[in-house]
C-alpha cells in the first residue's frame, strides 16, 4: 500500500472537518417518561423525537431503561447498555428504526380509515386471491 502525503492527509481532515460541520449530530439525548418518546437534541440545533416501541430493541423496555440513554461516536449514535441496543442518528432521521425485517413487520401494522375501507372492500370480495402455482 502507497504511503499518503501530507497533502492527501490534510486534504482528508479538511472534508472530515466539512463533514462533521454540515451532518447533524446528536448533542443531548432524553427520554420523556410522560410521553413515551426518545429526544434527541442535534448539533444543528434541531431537536428530533420518536416514540420509544418503534425502535427495534427498545419495545419492552422499562421506563428506567429506556432513560439509562448515552450517545455514542462524537454523536452519530445512541446506545442503551442494558438492553444491549444501539441506533444509528443518520438512520433515525431518515425513519429507519431497525434492520429491514424490523422495519417490514411494522410496515403493515399502520392503521388508517382508507387501509379499514380497502380492508372491508376486499373481505366482501371474498378476500385475498389465493396463489396460483
Amino acid at each position: 500500500m502507497a504511503e499518503l502525503s501530507d497533502q492527501e492527509i490534510e486534504a482528508a481532515e479538511a472534508r472530515g472537518r466539512l463533514v462533521r460541520q454540515a451532518e447533524p449530530r446528536a448533542s443531548a439525548v432524553s427520554y420523556d417518561r410522560r410521553q413515551k418518546r426518545v429526544a434527541v437534541e442535534l448539533t444543528n440545533g434541531a431537536t428530533f423525537a420518536f416514540p420509544a416501541q418503534l425502535a427495534q430493541g427498545l419495545e419492552g423496555a422499562s421506563d428506567d431503561e429506556l432513560a439509562s440513554v448515552e450517545i455514542l461516536g462524537n454523536g452519530y449514535g445512541l446506545h442503551w447498555e442494558q438492553l444491549d441496543v444501539d441506533l444509528s442518528i443518520p438512520g433515525l432521521l431518515a425513519g429507519m428504526f431497525g434492520t429491514r425485517s424490523h422495519m417490514a413487520r411494522h410496515a403493515g401494522q399502520t392503521r388508517s380509515a382508507a387501509k379499514a375501507a380497502a380492508a372491508r372492500a376486499n373481505g366482501a370480495k371474498g378476500g385475498r386471491p389465493r396463489k396460483t402455482a
